[in-house]
């Protein structure tokens, strides 16, 4: 069995950092679709698959003491990706808004807060030296709602609300003082701003020069990923325009940069999401992370849709908010979030990662272990040698086990979810079977190598000691 490989930093960005300057990646070789499977991604001309967990959801608003112990923790587990959305909500209480505040108390949107933007300079330049990718989300709309236990005021305090401005009046936006509704009630007009829908001059060009200021520090680094929105039920309109811009300015700068658009819809077959699925001119990958609202084979069969789907024109399928935590308000469990993490694994997923507490595992115990156990089965067979094989097995339950092979089934992973009576599953490979096998059970609990043992024929149960089990099979 493999070891997990070190994740060793590039010669030459040592030698920048010595002399405090930073050295990107190769533009000519940023985070792009691999050209050899467009399921998955490539940087520097390589293949990577991208795994992760985080404890929170805007790492760039925490302090640098804060923030570099859970960076070295992702990358000591084998994880090499966050999400990031460029949120200023208050919910750790070390927030800061990126405009810059007057003495009278209101804000002016043309003038910026250096500390909001040295602190995402400092996020993109600790994970660009940890090769950590960084998915960022440019607009979250529960940012700009009052409709929040935590914060029922967030709307009514922030620097857009022309209350709190002066730049522009509520006349001018139509923006109100509150918005108590739930977000995807869709009645901010925040999010109609763009000349396809309501046209809202006085504020799209404070949102396009955010944008613009974002990309100022991102489009330097080339190891990050542009999600317009967070769960949106917005109109295709505004996306698209971010979209464009984004792509844009990444044109003038010399470099292509991967964009998409998150929708809310759980159901990845309903139609909202075909507004990504079906215009890769606009996203040149898809994140399906509503689809970890789902569970069992449920969960499987909605994402082997979208591969399905998108065969004509494939793409990375990035699930960023892998959601599952005992006690949470959804009601799913840690043991829902491993096995997510899991099915979207072996289903083909391009990128995976724990959403944050308590909505998820974050980068704890058990997100540590699953991504260790992760790397120790992809050091052994790459995902992108895999295709999911359900079809070679026989008496298997839905959620009992599911399978993953290589072409001509020579290499098989099955991953067991949790079980107190496991049984006995019958693979039945297309080619033609070995006659032994070489069975290496993983302990996804431990993130470890549980035992190795030869198989005679093609009957297999995992052990019962272990909650939860991926097995490799590989022909003698």
């Amino acid at each position: 069995m493999r070891t997990i490989p070190a994740w060793n930093t590039n010669w030459l960005s040592v030698v920048a950092i010595l002399l405090g300057i930073f050295v990107g990646l190769d533009a000519a070789k940023a985070i792009e679709p691999w050209k050899q499977d467009p399921y998955y991604w490539s940087s520097k001309g390589k293949p990577v698959l991208l795994l992760g967990g985080s404890d929170d959801d805007n790492l760039f608003q925490w302090p640098k003491d804060k923030l570099i112990p859970q960076l070295d923790r992702i990358q000591a587990a084998g994880g090499n990706f966050v999400r990031n959305t460029m949120s200023d909500r208050k919910d750790g209480g070390w927030e800061v808004y990126p405009f810059a505040r007057r003495d009278d108390g209101k804000y002016d949107l043309s003038q910026w807060n250096p500390e909001y933007w040295h602190r995402f300079e400092t996020f993109l330049k600790e994970t660009a030296q940890r090769q950590i990718f960084v998915q960022i989300e440019v607009w979250d709309r529960f940012d700009y709602t009052d409709n929040r236990s935590s914060d029922p005021k967030r709307w009514e305090n922030h620097p857009y609300n022309p209350l709190n401005n002066i730049n522009y009046s509520a006349e001018e936006t139509s923006l109100a003082r509150r918005y108590p509704k739930h977000p995807g009630q869709n009645d901010q007009p925040f999010f109609f701003s763009t000349p396809q829908q309501r046209n809202l001059q006085p504020l799209l060009k404070f949102q396009e020069a955010f944008v613009n200021k974002l990309l100022d520090h991102s489009l330097k680094y080339d190891h990050v990923l542009y999600c317009i929105d967070n769960e949106t039920a917005a109109e295709p309109q505004w996306g698209a325009y971010w979209a464009k811009l984004i792509q844009k300015r990444a044109s003038a700068a010399g470099k292509s940069v991967p964009t998409t658009e998150m929708w809310d819809d759980w159901d990845l077959t309903a139609k909202r999401h075909r507004q990504t699925f079906d215009h890769p001119e606009l996203y040149s990958f898809v994140d399906v992370s509503q689809n970890n609202h789902n569970s069992g084979q449920t969960h499987w069969e909605n994402f082997q849709y979208v591969r399905k789907y998108l065969a004509k024109s494939p793409r990375p399928i990035n699930t960023t908010k892998t959601y599952g935590a005992n006690g949470n308000k959804f009601g799913h469990t840690d043991q829902d979030a491993i096995e997510r993490f899991w099915r979207h694994l072996l289903g083909g997923a391009a990128a995976i990662r724990f959403h944050r507490p308590d909505s998820g595992l974050g980068i704890n115990d058990k997100a540590v272990h699953c991504i260790q156990a992760a790397r120790l089965v992809t050091g052994e067979v790459p995902v992108w040698d895999l295709q999911p094989a359900m079809q070679d097995l026989t008496g298997n339950e839905p959620n009992e086990c599911y399978a993953a092979a290589t072409q001509g089934g020579g290499t098989v992973v099955l991953f067991f979810p949790k079980n107190d009576q496991p049984r006995q599953i019958t693979w039945k490979p297309s080619a033609k079977q070995p006659t032994h096998w070489q069975v290496t059970w993983i302990d996804i609990d431990q993130g470890q190598v549980a035992s190795e043992a030869q198989l005679k024929g093609i009957q297999i149960s995992p052990p019962k000691s272990l909650g939860n089990v991926a097995a490799i099979l590989q022909k003698q």
